[in-house]
Order: C-alpha cells, then sequence, then structure tokens
C-alpha cells in the first residue's frame, strides 16, 4: 500500500476516533479532548473521519464557531486537491 494512503487512513481514523471520544467524555462530563486537537486532526488530513464522526457520533454539530473553522480547513483541502488534480 502506498505511504500517503497507509497516512490518510491513520489520520482519518484517528480523528474519527477522537471524535466518539470526546463525545463519550462530554456525555460523562469528563476532561475532554480540545478542539484545536480535533481541528488539527482535521488539518494535518483527517477532515473526511473528522466530519464522519462529527455525524456519526452527534458530536460538535451545533457549535458554530467549531463549524466555520472545521468547513474551513475542509473548503481549502478540497480546492488544493482540485488544484493538484486539474
Amino acid at each position: 500500500m502506498h505511504p500517503i494512503t497507509v497516512y490518510l487512513l491513520t489520520i482519518n481514523g484517528l480523528a474519527f476516533l477522537f471524535n466518539g471520544t470526546d463525545k463519550w467524555l462530554a456525555v460523562r462530563q469528563k476532561s475532554r479532548i480540545s478542539e484545536k486537537m480535533l481541528l488539527g486532526l482535521a488539518l494535518t488530513g483527517g477532515s473526511i473521519g473528522g466530519l464522519t464522526g462529527m455525524l456519526l457520533f452527534r458530536h460538535k454539530i451545533s457549535k458554530m464557531a467549531f463549524l466555520w473553522k472545521f468547513f474551513g480547513i475542509l473548503i481549502g483541502q478540497l480546492l488544493l486537491l482540485y488544484l493538484f488534480l486539474k
């Protein structure tokens, strides 16, 4: 398997798991994973896993400040992908 594929699968898996873990911690009123960490995972390539985790776990979907940052990252990545594949 190509190293970039392995990286993307790993970072998206981590982003998904961190979103699920943060939701689990939030429900139990425990110490949480920071938004900076969740956004950092998205920024480094885990935006698809993060988005999947947000939707599946219904986590951070009402936090507008977080959503603006997250979707800014996602749109930026899609724009870079478009320019790269063009």
